[in-house]
């Protein structure tokens, strides 16, 4: 298709961008219109999967049928054979009359399946039939029906994981995706991000009459670029809409901005299609960050009591003990009193006596509580880059959210 073509189907649809992945998405989908294929869209979540199912009907020989889009995954179990293909009155409690299902009343239209890797595994056979042979059968009745629809599908599942567990039809899947269209996530789109900022900044402006729109610095911009993006577009839509609205002492975002909606530049991958069996998005776990610290901190601490050892041996103590093994012990004296008799636990012998030479202080490890060191080891991060939080993130290696998190937790947020 040339760009003339595909910039006015970008218009008519509201499409903002021009990375290959989009590109290439929409011009498969204009491709494959007027045949009768069906098509399977694939894609994580908020990536805008919905578009192309209508335009793909509103380029076809059906046009002018019509046109229904049925999230599977809203639908419950219990009733989902029953809206997709009817019902005879009487089949089950509360079917107080005959009922079509959409591929009744969708004959000779086009249905979009959203969702469809939630389908049960009973409703998938009954989808592989329709697909095969165009034959249904209303629930609670025997009498085979012909119905002609075109079929398109999306998921954000991963159906080669979900056939793996036992979770989808693989003979289904092969039906579906005669035609397969993979949506590209945001993170992938590059310089689309900021066109869509804009347009959803535009947007709002307009809506609310607020006298002027948001607008990024180029720092901001390689920001957003560089941002992983979980949400995709419905998560970038969110965002702009809050911060203009929230945004009054200024209309220029800029990287400092936002942080402050917890938005930083990321190298870390995203899972991408999300598994079948997976029913909410897990929350963070910050144990992988918090181990790398604890080890900084461990690290740290053996540096300083081999340190101290050190300094002993200089004033002329006695063999020290090994910093993994130290206990609390007997100060010496400062006054020029006798020195005291201490234990020394070490394991060579343990429970030994040794004396120990006047005025000379041995330098015994106190251990911190691990909270004390790693506040500490905090403290001197930001204080080595004068406040600056985000090197010393980078120096601790962890989040800058982590870091926030804990500068709140200690108390720190005057540093």
């Amino acid at each position: 298709m040339d760009t003339k073509e595909l910039q006015q189907v970008k218009a008519r649809y509201a499409i903002v961008g021009n990375s290959e992945g989009l590109n290439h998405a929409l011009d498969t989908a204009l491709q494959v219109a007027k045949t009768d294929l069906s098509v399977l869209i694939t894609g994580e979540s908020g990536v805008g999967k919905e578009v192309l199912p209508r335009l793909i009907h509103d380029h076809s020989l059906r046009r002018t049928r019509k046109y229904f889009a049925i999230n599977c995954g809203s639908i419950p179990e219990g009733t989902i054979d029953s809206e997709l293909f009817g019902h005879e009155k009487g089949a089950f409690t509360g079917a107080i009359g005959e009922h079509d299902g959409y591929f009744g009343v969708a004959d000779g239209g086009t249905l979009f399946l959203d969702e469809v890797g939630e389908l049960p595994m009973s409703t998938q056979a009954r989808l592989l039939r329709v697909l095969e042979t165009g034959e249904y059968i209303r629930v609670g009745s025997s009498e085979v029906r012909k119905t002609n629809v075109r079929i398109v599908a999306a998921t954000n599942v991963n159906i080669q994981n979900a056939i793996r567990d036992g979770h989808f039809r693989e003979d289904l899947f092969f039906r579906l995706s005669t035609i397969p269209i993979k949506m590209p996530p945001l993170r992938e789109r590059g310089a689309d991000i900021v066109l869509l900022f804009k347009k959803f900044a535009m947007e709002v402006a307009a809506k609310y009459q607020m006298p002027q729109y948001l607008t990024l610095t180029p720092e901001a911009e390689e920001v957003l670029k560089r941002y992983k993006w979980p949400g995709n577009i419905r998560q970038l839509k969110n965002l702009t809409e809050q911060m203009s609205i929230l945004l009054r002492d200024t209309r220029v975002v800029t990287p400092d901005v936002l942080s402050d909606y917890e938005i930083w530049p990321s190298t870390s991958e995203s899972v991408g299609l999300v598994r079948v069996s997976q029913q909410h998005a897990e929350t963070h776990s910050y144990s992988a960050e918090r181990e790398t610290l604890f080890q900084m901190i461990n690290a740290l601490h053996t540096e300083v009591s081999e340190l101290r050892q050190q300094v002993a041996a200089m004033m002329g103590a006695q063999a020290s003990v090994p910093a993994t093994q130290m206990v609390p012990i007997a100060t010496l004296p400062r006054d020029g009193g006798e020195a005291p008799t201490v234990i020394s636990h070490t394991a060579a012998g343990a429970g030994r006596h040794d004396d120990v030479t006047p005025y000379a202080e041995e330098y015994v490890e106190e251990p911190l509580a691990i909270d004390e060191q790693e506040r500490r080891l905090i403290m001197r991060a930001l204080e080595k880059h004068h406040g600056r939080r985000k090197r010393a993130a980078e120096e601790l290696h962890i989040s800058e959210r982590t870091l926030y998190r804990k500068i709140k937790e200690y108390g720190l947020e005057d540093m």
